[in-house]
């Protein structure tokens, strides 16, 4: 594909973004500097993060190259469905909010390693520390390095190498700041975010109704939502080709739920900005950040649909064709390409932002976890404070230089962005959640229902998933559980396959915990009281909106 390279004002627009943020965190950083130099404060950001900060850290942690690139790839393969990983995160995050924050305020958690020692024993809680590490540097890590890159060569022209070391460095000197210079540079990244993401779904829009015609943006949705009616429907039938990933209902009462309570609730590299605030600022934040996941729709999937439409009506024949079939992802550089100069550097630095904020989120996330879990409970009980955060930083250029290592080799790009990592991270999130959820709200659940429920859960999921290979499962069509797949076999779809799988959990779990305490087993339950819950009447006002928006639009978009 011809690429159509950046202009002068492109760089200007880019070098001024780069220059904001690199200026901003040094402020940040040399103003937080004589505050305080404890690890807390360096890992956690304690106490001095504000709500807007928390809420913009979240999403700019969240969105990456996975959703520009493979949100929009899926918008343009099966349309707004793909939506509800948004706007059920809406949803996701005021129960995080009311129910599971106050449980980790109160009993002083700053790690999810940390929770599971305090709540369970030292055993479950190392296991699932080095678990994490290896997941988020070796899925997560790389898939938003290579991904991230992938998407900066075909828009700016510099090779894929070149990019994936420039944004791996860019990443490592916010990061190592501190969660404060990441959480506060997260604010400017988030705008850059979604002013890139509006101009590029506005020259979407045009584009549709130029092309037809017509002019305006409401002009170029109309004639998308008529073009591809079949593109605006949120729940789909199991006929659809696309139900093996978005299975019908499943979306709004079934598994996923438990992908986004488990990355919302139970995820180092999400909580972890919240734990350093009081209750009403980090309540403040989160919801803040569930009505821009309102938004996040309109940046990355319209566009999908609109090269879509466009695609179908024969634009874009060559561009998005790679190695012979048409490839999705290609989508959003494709339409990222034809802006206007100056437009694209905006872009440009949007999706950079994207990519380097969830770089550094989970960056951090990896030092948080490695030193404070494993160095300092492990390796070196007596470190100092000023040892610990030293320990933090060379573990952020660590982590980044495997990344880039591994991430090549991975073969990532050849499998749809988006679906690839929701399906891969889905074998653990079903245990892992029902061992948090337990955990949080039954005294009687035990440290081996819960190792139960991690190494069980994950087998299952194996199970479930290569089952068709050995049975048919056909007989689960009728009741929507099982759907044809690309080679006419019939498989669960892995929505519906994390819902089976956290149910199987919590029995087992339920079943252990019950035998061992009949056998005189005792509890660690967390402190909890009734009061925690309560919310201030803004927040509620404000939840009430949101979830009232939801249902509007699930209405409309049935």
């Amino acid at each position: 594909m011809k690429h159509n390279l950046l202009d002068t004002k492109d760089y200007i627009v880019f070098l001024v973004y780069f220059v904001i943020v690199a200026a901003y965190g040094l402020y940040i950083y040399n103003k937080k500097k004589s505050a305080s130099t404890g690890s807390k404060d360096y890992f956690l950001a304690e106490g001095s993060l504000t709500w807007w900060a928390i809420g913009a850290s979240l999403i700019a942690s969240n969105i990456s190259a996975e959703q520009f690139i493979g949100m929009s790839g899926s918008g343009f393969k099966m349309g707004l469905a793909i939506a509800t990983y948004e706007w059920m995160a809406a949803a996701t995050l005021i129960v995080v909010a009311v129910f599971f924050i106050p449980v980790y305020l109160k009993n002083k958690i700053s790690t999810m390693p940390q929770f599971l020692s305090q709540r369970y024993n030292g055993t479950v809680a190392m296991i699932m520390a080095v678990f994490w590490l290896l997941l988020y540097v070796v899925v997560n890590l790389t898939s938003i390095l290579y991904l991230g890159a992938l998407a900066v060569s075909s828009i700016s022209g510099f090779g894929l190498e070149f990019c994936m070391y420039a944004i791996a460095v860019f990443a490592i000197i916010i990061t190592l700041g501190g969660m404060k210079v990441i959480g506060y540079t997260d604010v400017i990244q988030v705008f850059f975010l979604i002013l890139g993401g509006l101009a590029t779904t506005y020259l979407a829009l045009n584009l549709v109704s130029d092309h037809y015609g017509t002019k305006g943006i409401l002009e170029g949705y109309h004639l998308m939502s008529t073009k591809a009616s079949e593109h605006f429907h949120m729940i789909l039938k199991p006929e659809n080709e696309n139900y093996i990933d978005l299975p019908g209902l499943s979306v709004l009462i079934g598994g996923m739920w438990i992908v986004n309570l488990n990355y919302w609730g139970c995820n180092q590299y999400i909580t972890q900005r919240a734990l350093g605030a009081d209750l009403k600022t980090a309540r403040g934040g989160i919801l803040f950040a569930a009505f821009l996941k309102l938004l996040m729709p309109i940046i990355v999937v319209l566009p999908g649909i609109a090269a879509y439409v466009l695609y179908k009506d024969g634009a874009f024949q060559s561009e998005m064709v790679q190695g012979g079939s048409v490839n999705p992802d290609r989508a959003y550089p494709v339409l990222l390409n034809l802006l206007p100069a100056g437009l694209k550097g905006l872009s440009f630095a949007a999706l950079t932002a994207a990519v380097v904020a969830s770089l550094a989120g989970k960056a951090n996330s990896i030092a948080t976890i490695f030193t404070l879990d494993i160095y300092k409970k492990v390796i070196k009980p007596d470190a100092t404070e000023k040892s610990l955060v030293v320990t933090g930083k060379v573990t952020i250029i660590v982590a980044m230089i495997l990344g880039v290592l591994i991430a090549p080799h991975l073969g990532i790009d050849k499998k749809g962005g988006f679906q690839y990592i929701q399906e891969y991270t889905g074998f653990v999130s079903p245990g892992i959640f029902a061992m948090f959820i337990l955990g949080f709200f039954w005294k009687k659940t035990t440290s081996d229902a819960a190792l139960f429920a991690t190494i069980g859960g994950f087998m299952l999921s194996l199970v479930l998933k290569f089952l068709p290979l050995w049975t048919d499962l056909s007989w689960l069509s009728g009741m929507g559980f099982s759907v044809k797949n690309s080679s006419g076999v019939f498989e669960i779809p892995f929505i519906d396959r994390m819902g089976f799988v956290f149910v199987f959990c919590v029995i087992g779990m339920y079943i252990i915990s019950m035998l061992q305490f009949k056998r005189g087993g005792e509890s660690k339950g967390l402190e909890i009281d009734a009061k925690m819950f309560k919310t201030t009447t803004g927040f509620a006002v404000g939840a009430l909106l949101i979830v009232g928006l939801l249902v509007a639009l699930y209405g409309i978009y049935w």
